[in-house]
C-alpha cells in the first residue's frame, strides 16, 4: 500500500470528518450568535443513492474571517418541512482548509423518499432544502423527471431559467459543466464580476461565491438533488488534462492552477469525500479527482456521468500552433484519426465499457459535456470540424458507439452541453456512412445564459448534418426529460431574454422516443 505523507493524510482525515454524520464536539463558535447570516450561499444536495445523499453548505461570515479552527455546524433531516418528524440529526465540521464548506454524507435513509434538511450555527438557521433518495436498483418505477442544464456565464445574463425550472416537478437536475467562468469583467456586462482572471484558490472561491449568491440558482439547489459533472471553464477555457487552454496569460504552474480549481469545485458542490482520491493535497501533484460515476434509478434508468476534461488528450492541429481549440479540415491533420487519442482517458473508457456491459435498465443515459454527433460547419464535399468536441476525437467516439453496439445497450440517450445551442439528433455507428444505423439519440442543450452566434447558418448546418433533426443557436434555457418504461419525452424550455431578470418561459420544441426504437419524433 502506498503511504501518504502527513500533510495529505491530515487533509484526507479532515475531508472525511467534514463529511461525517458523527456527533462531534461543539466549538465555541457553534454556540455563539453571529451578527451576520453565515448561510448566504444557500444549501444543496447531490450524489443520491437508494439510501444516502450528500448535504452541502458553505459558511460565509465576516466573523469567521481568517480563523483556522474548525466550526461545528448542526444539521437535521426530516420527513416534513416543519421538522416535527426528525429522521436524522448530527454535527459536522466546517473546515478552514476547505473554505468552511460542509459535506454531510447522510446514510441509512429509506429508498425512493423525499426529505427536508437544514443546517444551524448558533442562532442562525439555513434555508430549508428538499432532497430525495433514488429507488432501489431492482424497483419497478413508473416515471422520472430530470432537467439538464449547462453554461451559466454570470456576466451574460440572469438565471431566470432556474426560477422557471422550480415549477417542473423534478426528481433531479443534471448539470453538465461550466458552472462558473474564469473570465475577468468584460465590457458592457449584463451584471459585472469582480477581479481579473480567476487563477488562484482564493479567486476560484470568490467566483463560486458570486455565482452561488444568485437567488434563483440557490432556490433550484434547494428544490431537489443535483447530479454534477464539469467542463473547461471551471478551470480554464479549452484546457485538456494537464495542458493549458486558451484564455488569459499562461501561468507558471498550470498543474497548481488546476489543483486550486478542482479543490474549489469540491468545496462548492454536494460531492462525496471519496472523489478526492488522494486528498486535497494530492491535487497539486496531478492526482485524480474522480467525478465520473454511475447511478441507478430503479429498473427504469441508469445514469453514467462522464468527465471529458481531466483525462483528455490535447486538441489536434489547432491553427497556428496555439493552445486550445479551433475548427479545421481534418484532411490536413494527421493526428485526427490517431486511435491512441482519447476524450475520456483509457481508464474511464474501460470503466464505461464494463458498466455498459452490465446495463440492464430500460433507459441508459450518458451525461457528458459536449455534442457527440458529427457537426460539419462547411457545406459541400470538404469538411470543417471542431477539434475540442467529440469530432476531434473520432476514434474515441467510435470506441464509445462500438461499446454500445457490442453490449446491445437498451435505449441509449446522450445528454450534453458546452456549445450554447440546442441540437437534437440520432447517434450513428459511423458518421461517414449515410445509411449507418442509429445506436441511440442525443439532446445537446443550450446554455443557461452563455452567448451563441445566432441562427443565420442553422438551416444550412442542419442540411449538411442530416443525422440531426433539430437545432437552435439563439435561445437560452434548459431541457426536461421525462422517462417512463414505454417512452422518453424531452422538452426544450427557453426564456424570452436572459438580459432581463424576469424573463418569461416557452417550450421551443418537444420530442418523443419510443422504448426499443431509437427514432426521434417531434411533437
Amino acid at each position: 500500500m502506498t503511504k501518504l505523507d502527513p500533510a495529505r493524510r491530515r487533509l484526507l482525515q479532515l475531508a472525511a470528518a467534514s463529511a461525517s454524520s458523527l456527533w462531534l464536539p461543539r466549538s465555541a463558535w457553534s454556540q455563539a450568535s453571529l451578527k451576520s447570516d453565515p448561510f448566504t450561499l444557500g444549501v444543496a444536495s447531490g450524489s443520491p443513492t437508494q439510501d444516502s445523499v450528500v448535504l452541502w453548505t458553505r459558511l460565509l461570515s465576516e466573523q469567521l474571517g481568517q480563523r483556522r479552527e474548525p466550526v461545528t455546524v448542526r444539521w437535521e433531516v426530516a420527513h416534513d418541512q416543519q421538522f416535527s418528524r426528525i429522521v436524522q440529526s448530527g454535527q459536522a465540521q466546517a473546515l478552514a482548509e476547505l473554505a468552511h464548506s460542509v459535506h454531510v454524507e447522510v446514510a441509512g435513509l429509506a429508498p425512493d423518499r423525499w426529505y427536508f434538511y437544514r443546517f444551524m450555527l448558533g442562532d442562525a438557521v439555513s434555508a430549508t432544502g428538499r432532497t430525495r433518495t433514488f429507488p432501489a436498483p431492482d424497483a419497478m418505477v413508473a416515471r422520472m423527471r430530470l432537467a439538464y442544464a449547462s453554461c451559466q456565464n454570470w456576466q451574460q445574463g440572469y438565471y431566470s431559467a432556474y426560477r422557471h425550472m422550480q415549477g417542473e416537478n423534478l426528481d433531479a437536475v443534471l448539470f453538465l459543466g461550466d458552472y462558473i467562468y474564469e473570465y475577468p469583467d468584460s465590457s458592457n456586462p449584463v451584471r459585472p464580476v469582480s477581479g481579473g482572471w480567476v487563477v488562484t484558490l482564493d479567486d476560484y472561491r470568490q467566483r463560486y461565491a458570486l455565482h452561488k449568491s444568485d437567488p434563483d440558482l440557490q432556490a433550484m439547489h434547494q428544490a431537489c438533488p443535483w447530479l454534477l459533472t464539469w467542463d473547461d471553464h471551471e478551470v480554464q477555457n479549452d484546457y485538456a488534462g494537464l495542458h493549458e487552454g486558451r484564455s488569459g496569460a499562461a501561468v507558471p504552474d498550470f498543474a497548481a492552477r488546476r489543483a486550486a480549481a478542482y479543490q474549489a469545485y469540491y468545496e462548492h458542490m454536494p460531492l462525496r469525500a471519496a472523489v478526492l482520491t488522494r486528498a486535497v493535497a494530492g491535487l497539486a501533484s496531478g492526482a485524480e479527482m474522480r467525478i465520473y460515476s454511475r447511478l441507478h434509478f430503479g429498473r427504469l434508468a441508469s445514469f453514467y456521468l462522464l468527465d471529458a476534461r481531466q483525462y483528455k488528450d490535447p486538441q489536434a492541429c489547432t491553427r497556428d500552433g496555439q493552445r486550445g481549440s479551433s475548427t479545421l479540415d481534418p484532411a490536413g491533420c494527421a493526428a485526427w484519426t490517431d486511435p491512441g487519442r482519447s476524450m475520456l482517458g483509457a481508464q474511464q473508457e474501460r470503466w464505461l465499457d464494463a458498466e455498459l456491459g452490465r446495463a440492464g435498465r430500460q433507459w441508459n443515459v450518458l451525461g457528458q459535456q459536449s455534442l457527440l454527433g458529427q457537426r460539419d460547419f462547411r457545406p459541400g464535399p470538404s469538411r470543417r470540424l471542431w477539434n475540442d468536441g467529440w469530432d476531434g476525437y473520432s476514434a474515441a467516439r467510435t470506441r464509445l458507439t462500438d461499446s454500445q453496439r457490442k453490449h446491445a445497450v437498451n435505449n441509449a440517450v446522450v445528454l450534453g452541453g458546452d456549445v450554447h445551442e440546442n441540437w437534437v439528433g440520432h447517434i450513428k455507428a459511423d458518421y461517414g456512412v449515410a445509411a449507418s444505423p442509429a445506436v441511440g439519440v442525443e439532446f445537446c442543450g443550450t446554455s443557461i445564459t452563455s452567448r451563441s452566434g445566432g441562427n443565420e447558418k442553422t438551416a444550412e448546418r442542419l442540411a449538411e448534418n442530416p443525422h440531426f433533426v433539430f437545432a437552435d443557436a439563439e435561445r437560452k434555457g434548459y431541457g426536461v426529460v421525462e422517462l417512463t418504461p414505454g417512452r422518453l419525452t424531452t422538452s426544450l424550455r427557453v426564456v424570452s431574454d436572459v438580459r432581463q431578470p424576469h424573463a418569461t418561459l416557452q417550450t421551443l420544441a418537444s420530442f418523443t422516443v419510443q422504448a426499443g426504437r431509437p427514432v426521434l419524433e417531434k411533437e
